[in-house]
């Protein structure tokens, strides 16, 4: 299903791939991701699929922690710096995940479900609980504090990106519904809307 979201995500993130590959990751970013692989590594899991990987900072930090990754993005651009990192990584999209064939023990999602429009978050969520292992393990990190959906209009992209946010409340009553959450924590980032970091347990 390409709609004109997509298209436009992949035409701005295949534009912008370089550039976003040179800058510097955002330090709050650095602990919910060693929350996530120490979560990981003491449940004894070993495989991870990053969705919505971009060029593959968060892939290469997972494999380089000893976990076996795979990566998927949009664009074919970003696929491939992730390839160049040494990351098994594929073009594809939230919607399909189950054409890997394969199964994994977690799914790390920073900033990627963010861009899936609401009325199509519960087919994702699905799609995530499908390739997941048994009591598998899932991160999903959102921009959130306000429900609203569509074309950010301060976006720095051109084209604009387009936005979901959710209120705590109302990102949780969709999730519950097909996981079991484990931890919800706000992040003040100094931003307009606060991070959303929520790890959760496939049921």
């Amino acid at each position: 299903m390409q709609t004109q979201i997509k298209r436009d995500l992949k035409e701005i993130y295949n534009k912008y791939a370089n550039q976003r590959d040179k800058d510097k990751m955002q330090e709050w970013k650095a602990k919910p991701r060693q929350v996530f692989l120490e979560l990981i590594k003491s449940e004894g899991k070993k495989t991870l699929l990053e969705i919505g990987a971009g060029h593959g900072r968060d892939s290469l930090f997972f494999k380089n922690n000893g976990i076996e990754v795979t990566a998927i993005d949009l664009s074919d651009e970003m696929v491939k710096l992730c390839r160049t990192k040494g990351i098994e990584a594929y073009e594809m999209d939230f919607y399909n995940l189950s054409q890997l064939n394969k199964k994994f023990d977690a799914v790390w999602a920073m900033n990627s479900l963010l861009h899936v429009e609401k009325a199509n978050l519960e087919l994702v969520l699905k799609e995530i609980n499908l390739i997941l292992e048994s009591s598998g393990l899932f991160f999903m990190g959102v921009w959130g504090g306000e429900d609203k959906e569509g074309i950010w209009e301060e976006d720095i992209y051109v084209p604009r990106r387009f936005y979901a946010f959710y209120t705590d409340e109302s990102l949780i009553k969709v999730l519950k519904k097909h996981f079991k959450i484990i931890s919800f924590e706000q992040i003040d980032t100094g931003e307009k809307h606060y991070f959303q970091s929520i790890i959760m347990k496939k049921k």
